[in-house]
């Protein structure tokens, strides 16, 4: 197995029309769920990616297993909560720069998932653990979960991709998400922060500091993302900066953090130079606010290769 993720999806519903949700009368039922993007996309890459978590016994459990499983990621580590149902959540888009989630997942099966639930073998033969904050932010047993996890690939030497994916309506206070995901983060062998995420935790500083201060934490590895500029890196060795592919129109902006994570595992897997692989993180993430959907524009090699080639051609015009 190459990447392991442990976390949530859920049924998405979108409103067939741009505007006000109350107004709609129409959704298009999709799947959405950050661990699941990612190892989606990965899969979409050419790589083997396995997802622990849970689901209702119930008709949206089953489609979202059958979906992920029909993307050929491993679902053997799902398993089913007789007594919780599947997550939901809502995304209002209420025109192009104005997009609104809400969600309806508290008790949900996923946030019944603890310790028990993990097979230690699992996740000692992946190559890499792939973690976000959203799954510690659902229960208490989540978190411990994750911790779980944590302690299990750090036993078989199993490195750790850190998102943080900051949602602050899922977390009781801003100083209990600062401190949970400051602690997984320091368990992190690299972590894929925001700038904004970075200034959550630390406060006004340059980006330069905010790397310094993911460093000092303990992680090896800082990749931060300043949207649509581009990825600034460091590591022990070296730093720089990787500009984003230009977008003319943005559909849909969710998903893309995601899409850019696939990207960069996906040029760890293969032992790109990191500049190298922060390049295709952005270009994935670029392709991705192009549709519609939080997985429906994840590509594959053959569609990198073609969005790059277009991109160049465009420049040397």
């Amino acid at each position: 197995m190459d990447v392991v993720t442990i976390g949530e999806s859920m049924a998405l519903f979108t409103p067939d029309t741009t505007g006000k949700m109350r107004y709609a009368s129409t959704f298009s039922r999709k799947i959405a769920g950050a661990e699941t993007n990612v190892a989606i996309g990965l899969q979409r890459l050419g790589y083997q990616t396995g997802w622990i978590s849970r689901v209702g016994d119930d008709e949206l459990g089953q489609t979202l297993v059958s979906f992920i499983r029909g993307e050929g990621v491993d679902v053997s580590q799902v398993t089913r909560d007789e007594k919780a149902s599947t997550g939901l959540y809502f995304k209002e888009l209420r025109k192009v720069d104005d997009v609104r989630v809400y969600y309806y997942r508290a008790g949900s099966a996923a946030s019944r998932l603890e310790p028990a639930h993990i097979n230690e073998q699992y996740i000692a033969n992946a190559k890499y653990l792939h973690l976000t904050g959203i799954t510690p932010a659902l229960s208490e047993t989540c978190y411990q979960t994750i911790i779980h996890a944590i302690d299990i690939a750090k036993k078989h030497g199993v490195p750790i991709i850190f998102d943080p994916n900051i949602r602050e309506k899922l977390w009781s206070s801003k100083q209990k998400a600062r401190d949970v995901l400051l602690e997984i983060a320091s368990e992190a062998d690299i972590v894929l922060p925001g700038v904004s995420e970075a200034k959550f935790f630390f406060g006004e500083k340059s980006i330069d500091e905010y790397a310094q201060l993911f460093k000092a934490n303990g992680s090896s590895v800082v990749i931060l993302k300043e949207g649509s500029k581009g990825t600034h890196y460091y590591t022990d060795d070296e730093s720089g900066f990787v500009a984003s592919y230009r977008v003319e129109h943005v559909v849909d902006p969710i998903g893309a953090g995601d899409g850019f994570a696939a990207g960069v595992i996906s040029g760890l897997l293969e032992e790109l130079p990191l500049d190298q692989a922060i390049a295709r993180g952005n270009a994935i993430g670029a392709i991705v606010t192009m549709v519609n959907g939080d997985v429906e524009g994840l590509p594959d090699k053959e569609e990198i290769d073609r969005f790059l080639q277009d991109d160049k051609e465009d420049v040397n015009r």
